[in-house]
């Protein structure tokens, strides 16, 4: 079009990328100039807050959400409340819990804002293994986690759906999660309980217990029902290696099926090892 002398042409709108616009753009700059794909914003596992899924994909997300405000919140209030917590289930702890939690939410298109408050606060109420109300704990987590964040202003629409991840995620309980949310928590806290790691925790906490690690006289239960109140090894079998198979979502099915494979071989060689050798 052609314009008057001196004229200027109208301004253009200012273009707008959405988050998902702006990481194909960091993506094509990549492919020209070798910057790994790891080093771009919301790329890999390593997700800023809220990078996680389009508005378009995800109209009711809550764009507005601080992940490090709410965290400093949320470990302010947690920290006094775990500082007698047996050793499995420590800040550590809590913090794998958010990290896997966040990775699950990213390949699961969950929302964050739900999922880290309830995976921070999940066990805000601790109560020993032996405790007759062991199977409420959870509900008492939620309900102290609900009131925390209601007197600080966390957006009201939100909490209910928090309250419901942190009841949901305990085996104990035996409550089903209903939403994407609760199931993604549930088996963040779960992958914590196997591989590697799940194994050092057992053996952490049937130390502070005091249990022994296995029955002397049948250190496996090949022959009688597994009883974890007893030994520390029983746990595996009651438990541990069950999990897998209970996730809730395929991306944590898929890291479940690793881990387990894990403590499959670690029992392999233990029994290798604590099995008298033929004369």
């Amino acid at each position: 079009m052609l314009l008057p002398q001196g004229a200027r042409p109208p301004a253009r709108p200012p273009v707008n990328l959405r988050p998902a616009g702006r990481f194909f753009v960091f993506a094509a700059f990549a492919v020209v100039t070798g910057v790994p794909n790891s080093a771009l914003p919301c790329a890999g596992s390593a997700l800023p807050a809220l990078c996680y899924n389009d508005h378009a994909m995800n109209p009711s997300s809550t764009r507005s959400f601080d992940e490090t405000l709410w965290a400093a919140r949320c470990f302010a209030f947690l920290s006094p409340r775990l500082a007698d917590a047996d050793p499995a289930h420590d800040m550590d702890h809590v913090r794998r819990v958010a990290d896997m939690a966040r990775a699950l939410t990213v390949a699961e298109g969950a929302r964050l804002e739900i999922v880290l408050p309830a995976a921070w606060l999940h066990d805000c109420v601790l109560l020993p293994k032996t405790s007759p109300q062991r199977a409420r704990a959870s509900t008492l987590a939620a309900e102290a986690a609900g009131e925390f964040l209601r007197l600080s202003d966390y957006p009201p629409s939100l909490i209910p759906a928090v309250e419901h991840a942190i009841v949901a995620h305990s085996f104990s309980a035996g409550i089903a999660p209903r939403t994407l949310e609760a199931k993604v928590v549930q088996d963040a806290d779960r992958l914590d309980a196997i591989g590697a790691i799940g194994i050092a925790r057992c053996l952490l906490l049937g130390g502070a217990q005091r249990k022994p690690l296995f029955d002397s006289a049948q250190p496996f239960p090949d022959q009688r029902p597994p009883d974890d109140t007893s030994n520390v090894l029983d746990h595996f079998y009651v438990k541990l290696l069950r999990l897998a198979e209970l996730m809730q979502t395929a991306s944590a099915r898929a890291e479940a099926q690793q881990r387990t494979q894990f403590m499959q071989q670690f029992l392999a060689q233990l029994r290798r090892e604590i099995t008298p050798p033929a004369p």
